[in-house]
């Protein structure tokens, strides 16, 4: 073989081999500090595909179970509150028992129905205030108030002004008067108050018209003792406190209450008096006040939760929650029996009304029941579903780990077999180098 100066074919292949070698060792040492048999698509077309796709199914199939904790967590606080409430249901039961017995005095009638209705109102609380996130898991949450423009001089209740003896007006039950069957934004809910003369007696009237019907609830109050020399007269500067609790309102009057007393009684027998209205109509038409309401937080008819890795409706799951507030516990399976609300301020004010509230607060407690049976029934689904995503989890980690893993025992040999390769690369160019020497060692001589 010719010996060369300018061209050395020798040192060329040999530093061709060489950069070979030390490329593949770079790539192996690179797929040993990534733990990875595919880096990249050139490495393994099919299994980077495929790989990748079980990457992303991998990731969703996480998020899903996350998902599924957090529906988990909804429903343990919703089984929480409704826990609660099952024990106020127990007490406001044994109430109802007392208070069916006849030989209580009438202010032991009063204790024990004060209780069972600050008990009533306590579940009103539980449900506005029981939510996951914002979501209403057990009933609305909603303020609602009363247009105080209405009560100003020159509105449409001039007559519920100060000077007719109206301090204010207040409402006692947000779930009531949050009421909106036709859905139209509660516009048309209105409280309306009247006083009607019946024999020798004043009667103050407080009318609920809930989604325009003209009368929704109606309760009456005694305001005759109220008038001037009355046993409930007020001084001036006194108020006190009305309550409304079958309309779910507070009236508070002043003592000029006590001159629009007088002039309800000062009509004839006919009905007119000497300002040309009828008993029914002491102020010259039935005074309304219009609900404002700010609509808040409402409970959904179902909360949807992604529980799968795929965009179908087979890996969603709706949640509905049963509504449990007074308006709703009680009223029986089919809804149409009267509930704890329908029960009124004067609950258990007597036998013949605990009787009566006995049994409704027997069918609340199943009412409650079956919502307790309807959360506990999703929580094992979604128990189920832990358990299945956790399965697939485990099995696309496996399938992923088959087709990306790097065998680190196979290519630490692959990297040393490359590593000696270098060496000997490394040592076989410098002999080639060392045949050009010679020949200068030659020309010397």
């Amino acid at each position: 073989m010719a010996i060369n100066i300018i061209s050395n074919h020798a040192a060329n292949m040999a530093q061709r081999n060489l950069a070979a070698s030390q490329a593949a060792a770079t790539r192996s040492l690179e797929k040993l500090s990534a733990g990875a048999r595919v880096l990249s698509a050139r490495d393994d077309a099919t299994s980077y595909s495929i790989g990748t796709r079980l990457n992303a199914t991998l990731e969703s199939l996480k998020t899903a179970g996350t998902n599924v904790g957090q529906a988990n967590s909804m429903l343990q606080i919703a089984d929480g509150a409704l826990e609660t409430i099952d024990s106020i249901l127990v007490r406001m039961n044994t109430l109802a028992l007392k208070a069916t017995s006849e030989n209580l005095a009438p202010s032991q009638y009063g204790l024990l129905n004060e209780e069972f209705t600050q008990l009533r109102d306590q579940i009103t609380q539980i449900t506005a205030s029981t939510n996951f996130n914002g979501v209403q898991l057990l009933g609305d949450n909603v303020s609602v108030s009363f247009d105080k423009s209405d009560l100003k001089a020159g509105g449409s209740a001039d007559a519920l002004a100060i000077g007719n003896g109206f301090s204010n007006i207040e409402i006692t039950d947000n779930s009531y008067w949050a009421t909106d069957g036709n859905d139209n934004g509660l516009g048309d809910n209105r409280l309306s108050i009247d006083l009607a003369k019946v024999g020798n007696r004043i009667m103050m009237v407080s009318t609920a018209e809930i989604d325009g019907a003209a009368s929704d609830s109606s309760q009456s109050i005694d305001v005759t003792d109220y008038i001037t020399g009355g046993a409930k007269e007020l001084a001036t500067g006194e108020s006190t406190t009305l309550s409304f609790a079958d309309v779910g309102v507070k009236v508070r009057l002043n003592a000029n209450i006590a001159t629009t007393i007088a002039n309800a009684l000062a009509q004839g027998s006919d009905g007119a008096g000497a300002d040309g209205n009828t008993a029914n109509q002491i102020f010259g038409s039935t005074p309304l006040v219009s609900v404002l309401a700010d609509q808040g937080e409402k409970l959904s008819d179902k909360i949807s939760f992604q529980i799968g890795p795929n965009n179908a409706m087979s890996d969603r799951l709706a949640i509905s929650l049963d509504r449990v507030d007074p308006h709703a516990l009680g009223t029986g399976s089919n809804g149409a029996e009267e509930s704890l609300a329908d029960l009124g301020g004067n609950a258990i004010s007597s036998p013949g009304n605990a009787k009566t509230a006995l049994k409704a607060v027997a069918r609340a407690i199943d009412d409650l029941q079956r919502a307790r049976s309807n959360v506990g029934t999703y929580q094992n689904r979604l128990d189920f579903a832990t358990n299945s995503l956790s399965a697939s989890e485990e099995n696309v980690k496996e399938a992923r780990s088959k087709l990306l893993d790097l065998d680190v025992a196979a290519e630490m040999t692959n990297f040393m077999s490359h590593q000696l390769l270098m060496e000997s690369g490394v040592a076989m160019l410098a002999q080639a180098n060392q045949r050009s020497q010679d020949l200068l060692r030659y020309f010397e001589r």
